[in-house]
């Protein structure tokens, strides 16, 4: 059985694992494009579970195939964007299968506030729940100061 004791989000592979290294980034980025997957980089101050629209940090890579620019560019977005989460998602645009492949996170807040779930009774006896993000208790921009 897997735990979460550090309370940290655990969204896409690796979630459970400690961050991974830019050297490690860049094998999974070789692998998704030996697979022939295109590339892209997305972040985001508010990381629901359901909020998968998350903001692209430039356009998806389809025509580049070199895992090294990837990961300047990866570099780039945790500049630009140090208190956000982002991730990095490998598309497949083969014919039949059009979808993501993979989807790990690269960069997330020094601090992570976690969600809150709120309990609402209904008519009869239903139960509705209700999950927040602590950290959108917060305007946009200052989240994750």
């Amino acid at each position: 059985m897997m735990t979460n004791t550090g309370q940290r989000l655990t969204q896409g592979q690796f979630s459970f694992l400690p961050d991974l290294s830019d050297a490690q980034i860049a094998a999974q980025v070789d692998y998704a494009l030996g697979k022939g997957w295109a590339i892209g980089i997305e972040y985001t101050d508010d990381p629901h579970p359901r909020n998968t629209y998350w903001e692209m940090f430039g356009n998806p890579m389809f025509d580049l195939r070199d895992a090294a620019a990837i990961v300047m560019h990866i570099g780039e977005c945790r500049k630009t964007f140090p208190n956000h989460y982002v991730r990095v998602t490998a598309f497949d645009a083969t014919r039949g299968w059009e979808t993501p492949r993979m989807s790990y996170l690269v960069n997330r807040p020094k601090r992570e506030p976690g969600f809150g779930l709120a309990r609402t009774e209904m008519e009869g006896r239903n139960i509705r729940y209700r999950i927040s993000s602590y950290a959108t208790d917060r305007p946009e921009g200052e989240r994750y100061e």
